[in-house]
């Protein structure tokens, strides 16, 4: 079931870890909404880069989310956050590009340098915080 132009429900739920595991990965109503706003803001990134974006991740269920190593408060939890990679963009182009437009993202973090994390706020007319971070072996720190 598409819930913008270019992105499912199923898509923005698919988990391998769910799978190998045989775990539920189902998101309630509200989660689907927040799903459905964090699909509205990758349409505005795929329109930013002209090109497809891959999703790593997008929403998991607690249980999923523990099992992958994301924080309790991780905003996947809730259907407001994705990992994402774009063509043969390195995530530092990614970040850049996002950083410098007028996308109203949350977080954008660069994670060991392999994929983005794009978040939107929490609940729905909420502000976004526009934090950029690097989280790699070296820890959580902010994007230079």
């Amino acid at each position: 079931m598409n819930i913008t132009e270019h992105f499912t429900l199923d898509e923005l739920t698919f988990s391998e870890i769910a799978l190998r595991n045989n775990l539920p990965n189902a998101p309630t109503d509200i989660e689907i909404g927040n799903l459905t706003r964090l699909a509205q803001l990758l349409e505005k990134v795929r329109t930013l880069f002209a090109l497809p974006i891959h999703i790593n991740s997008a929403y998991r269920s607690v249980i999923v989310n523990k099992l992958v190593g994301g924080q309790p408060t991780s905003q996947h939890c809730s259907g407001c956050a994705a990992d994402i990679r774009i063509g043969t963009l390195t995530p530092d182009q990614i970040v850049q590009k996002i950083v410098h437009s007028d996308i109203q993202y949350d977080q954008l973090i660069r994670e060991f340098d392999s994929w983005v994390h794009i978040s939107i706020p929490n609940a729905e007319g909420f502000l976004p915080r526009k934090q950029v971070l690097i989280i790699d072996k070296n820890g959580t720190r902010p994007y230079a």
